[in-house]
């Protein structure tokens, strides 16, 4: 039997209520399926680059993130090419931005290697 998932808009709103709860600055710049659209977040570090994690689900359906602009920081040109390449692909996606110079995992699920 499959585990019953929260739609995107409810996690997306869970992210944005957390992240204003502790003063972290966050934007919804795209929104896509509001039941089923995957996750993209830019997060701006603030003078350390961006990065931009892409939401994905371990072979147990558990949540997960992978650095998809790579292992370090890029600048926000390469971020914005990355996600308008995705966007491109999955016309579903969200794209949320958090500016967070510490990198806090605001969305729950590891951020994979």
């Amino acid at each position: 039997m499959r585990e019953a998932r929260l739609k995107t808009r409810i996690l997306v709103q869970a992210a944005v209520r957390l992240c204003t709860q502790q003063a972290i600055p966050i934007a919804i710049t795209r929104r896509g399926d509001e039941e089923a659209g995957a996750i993209l977040i830019k997060l701006n570090r603030r003078g350390g680059g961006f990065t931009v994690l892409a939401q994905t689900r371990s072979p147990s359906g558990e949540l997960g993130w992978f650095r998809g602009t790579g292992d370090g920081p890029v600048d926000e040109a390469s971020a914005d090419t990355y996600i308008a390449r995705q966007v491109a692909r999955d016309p579903d996606l969200w794209v949320v931005e958090i500016e967070d110079p510490e990198g806090r995992p605001i969305f729950g699920g590891k951020v994979l290697s």
